[in-house]
């Protein structure tokens, strides 16, 4: 896992179509605004959360968030366990994001 900043998560995924976002928050959280592209796979729901990591391509690049950079950084170690060696974490979350939020 990497914990990069912002200007660096843009720069990475911006250079990566490919590029998975993954939103860690509950539910409630990801609909009151969520990065541009991101999916929602929810950490407290540990069985799934476990069952779709698994389930990932362990080739592509992941990008995880949450609100403070907490729980995308266990979410980060989470996915290393299981295959996956690209694995970025957003530093602060997305309390810490200034750009856009949908």
């Amino acid at each position: 896992m990497k914990n990069i900043s912002q200007a660096e998560w843009q720069e990475l995924t911006a250079n990566n179509p490919d590029a998975i976002i993954i939103d860690v928050r509950t539910e409630g959280e990801f609909v009151s605004g969520k990065l541009e592209n991101a999916i929602n796979i929810d950490i407290f729901e540990t069985g799934s959360f476990i069952h779709k990591i698994e389930a990932m391509d362990k080739s592509k690049e992941y990008f995880l968030y949450c609100r403070s950079g907490q729980r995308s950084a266990n979410a980060c170690r989470l996915l290393e366990s299981s295959g996956i060696s690209k694995v970025y974490n957003l530093s602060g979350g997305i309390m810490s994001w200034t750009g856009t939020v949908v």
